[in-house]
């Protein structure tokens, strides 16, 4: 057994207890048996939290149970204030399984008190400031070889278990081999199913013969025909690939523009290695999806998200988005917080309302409760009628006890429409039915359709918008104004809210100063029946500021029909500039339509070979000037001039281009 440096004799309150971490991750049995550890008490003091761990752990094998980390504090310096370790029985047991409530599941929970809390010293120690050492269940030493967090296959051991795999032999002959060798069962630190579970986790990292050898080479030449291309390679310690990142010009030129709401989904396409496919992906002025870069991942944990985001965002200037979209997992959330600590993050309906059959299946009136369960997500528009409706389905049903409708109701700001609806989601996560995540890649990420079919789609709908209109719906200037700023899509989207003029009806409930409050009753079809929802509106007269308690503008950047209805009442001829979103112009610009691609060669043809001389010349200038602080503020103020002259000179153009067509009318 390897060395350890823990004194083996009891220590003293208040001295630092010296431990080797790097032996809790050793992969030899964990069976102290000539080793006495100290019963943990009040004061004792360890240099960090893993010395901690690694010490209550020992002791916890000593005695016969596992341990778990609880919970922490961190300080607003990002500093460990203090933890808590806990036997990994603490908790209550659910009543019903989050599966199916008609079928009983193990679980180990008894809600065991044994635990200790550790809190941070002056000195950047930490002191154990309570402990508590009585379980309420019974303790058997020769169980820990059993416990997960006991659970190590060593290095040479996996190496082995991989070449007998390679050979053909199967995983009980090669566990047995392995038993045999070791004296019996009890002197292994793992079982037949850790074995088996390593052997296929290999299997998903080994790539097919010279594939390795094929994607280095392809990023290479990706990289020499498009130096912005970028990618990351991450490699296990036996050099076999393990993630992959990788990210085109096109893919940050566009989070640029459409940066601001960004969905992330791993569930939609695993390739012929069982790698999940990780894409990013928002969505551009056509309301289409764009990729904003991709990854292959071999495993979904904490770890393996915080390296991919961490390399993502390290490509994308840094620059977090303001909101993103993900999955009901966990391991995701937890990286979402750590790499992104300020965005705000929800998860995608569709997913969520996908489970039910899964969840609550087991129940005698299911499908009762599912249409319930769509009526109070969907057909909710205010907290307080999702709460009381909330309640009612709970009630009426017997759901009390469901452990997966509890976890989504304490996570119901994550999710459930009415609570996300302040935010920009860019229409991404609608609250339709119909929406989810395999319906937003639909088409964009399969066998047979190319990366390149999205740049042609995306650039026929930008020749669709300036070339042609939808006839209007009403005669309203609010109309005309929208269909000359906004894409044909975003435009439809616009005239769908004027379709609802004639369901709302308002009337002015007060005046707040400058502001005058309307309220706007729309009947509304709700499946089978008719629905009056009454909705507010703030109008200010001064600024025309508005808002609608709907939030349709906040959570999707279109106007609502009930600000319409009162500002068509008004008489109000346009909106300010503030309420036509930059992101759903038709003249938008976007580098990355003159940015040459790795999977079609180039953008925009008649502006790709001038995008990639300047490029290359500003390059050379950079490297020039690189060395010298003169230099560097000689290049700064001359390419500030000359941005200054460029768009003088639009505007000189722009002029000059409406005198002509003036004149042309004039001669008409």
């Amino acid at each position: 057994m390897a060395a350890i440096s823990v004194p083996l004799q009891p220590c003293k309150q208040g001295c630092v207890m010296e431990i080797n971490a790097e032996h809790d991750r050793d992969n030899s049995p964990l069976l102290y048996e000539n080793e006495e550890i100290e019963e943990p008490k009040q004061g004792m003091i360890f240099s960090s939290k893993e010395d901690i761990y690694a010490y209550y752990k020992r002791y916890a094998n000593q005695v016969g149970f596992s341990v778990a980390l609880r919970s922490q504090h961190v300080g607003v310096n990002g500093e460990l204030k203090d933890f808590v370790i806990e036997c990994s029985r603490a908790g209550k047991k659910k009543s019903k399984s989050e599966l199916n409530p008609l079928k009983p599941f193990l679980s180990a929970k008894v809600d065991c008190k044994a635990r200790l809390r550790a809190i941070l010293q002056k000195g950047e120690t930490f002191m154990i400031s309570k402990v508590v050492l009585e379980h309420n269940h019974e303790l058997i030493s020769s169980d820990i070889r059993h416990f997960k967090c006991n659970k190590r296959i060593n290095t040479p051991t996996k190496r082995r278990l991989e070449l007998n795999d390679q050979a053909g032999i199967g995983v009980s002959r090669n566990f047995t081999s392995l038993v045999v060798e070791a004296g019996g069962y009890e002197h292994l630190s793992f079982d037949e199913k850790d074995c088996r579970n390593y052997i296929e986790k290999a299997r998903r990292l080994r790539l097919g013969e010279g594939d390795a050898e094929s994607i280095r080479n392809y990023f290479l030449r990706m990289q020499r025909e498009n130096s912005n291309f970028f990618y990351i390679i991450y490699f296990d310690d036996d050099c076999r690939i393990k993630h992959l990142f990788w990210a085109d010009s096109p893919n940050r030129s566009s989070y640029g523009v459409f940066g601001d709401v960004v969905s992330f989904d791993t569930t939609y396409l695993t390739n012929k290695y069982d790698m999940p496919f990780a894409p990013f992906v928002g969505v551009n002025h056509h309301g289409q999806s764009i990729l904003l870069g991709c990854g292959l991942l071999s495993s979904e944990d904490t770890d393996t998200f915080v390296w991919l985001f961490k390399s993502w965002l390290a490509y994308m200037f840094s620059h977090p988005p303001k909101a993103i979209i993900i999955d009901q997992c966990k391991a995701m959330q937890n990286a979402i917080e750590i790499v992104f600590p300020e965005v705000r993050h929800r998860w995608c309906l569709w997913h969520i309302m996908k489970k039910i059959p899964e969840k609550l299946r087991g129940y005698s009136r299911y499908e009762a409760i599912k249409e319930a369960m769509l009526k109070v997500v969907h057909d909710t528009f205010s907290i307080y009628e999702f709460e009381k409706e909330w309640s009612v389905m709970v009630e009426r049903f017997s759901l009390q006890g469901n452990g997966w409708l509890e976890t989504l109701y304490e996570q119901r700001r994550r999710w459930v429409p009415v609570y996300v609806k302040d935010t920009f989601w860019a229409g991404m996560s609608t609250t339709q039915r119909s929406e989810g995540m395999n319906a937003f890649f639909d088409g964009y990420v399969n066998s047979k359709t190319t990366l390149r079919n999205k740049i042609e789609k995306e650039t026929k709908a930008d020749f669709k918008s300036r070339h042609k209109m939808y006839d209007y719906l009403t005669m309203y200037d609010i109309e005309k104004q929208y269909q000359v700023a906004y894409t044909n899509a975003k435009f439809k989207e616009i005239q769908e809210e004027f379709k609802r003029l004639i369901y709302c009806v308002p009337s002015l409930a007060k005046y707040d100063g400058s502001v005058s409050i309307y309220s706007v009753a729309e009947n509304m079809k709700v499946g089978d029946y008719w629905k009056q929802v009454y909705f507010i509106v703030h109008f200010n007269t001064v600024d025309k500021w508005m808002q609608c308690t709907c939030r349709l503008f906040e959570f999707k950047g279109i106007l609502c029909g009930h600000i319409f209805k009162v500002l068509t009442a008004r008489q109000v001829k346009d909106v300010p500039d503030s309420y036509i979103l930059e992101r759903w112009r038709k003249d938008l610009k976007r580098c990355y339509t003159f940015s040459k691609t790795s999977y079609s060669g180039s953008g925009d043809a008649s502006n790709a070979q001038f995008f990639d001389q300047a490029r290359l010349k500003l390059n050379e200038i950079v490297n020039l000037a690189s060395n010298c602080e003169l230099k560097r503020e000689i290049v700064m103020r001359d390419l500030e001039n000359l941005k200054e002259k460029i768009l003088n000179d639009e505007v000189q153009i722009s002029v000059s281009s409406r005198l002509v067509v003036d004149n042309t009318k004039t001669t008409d």
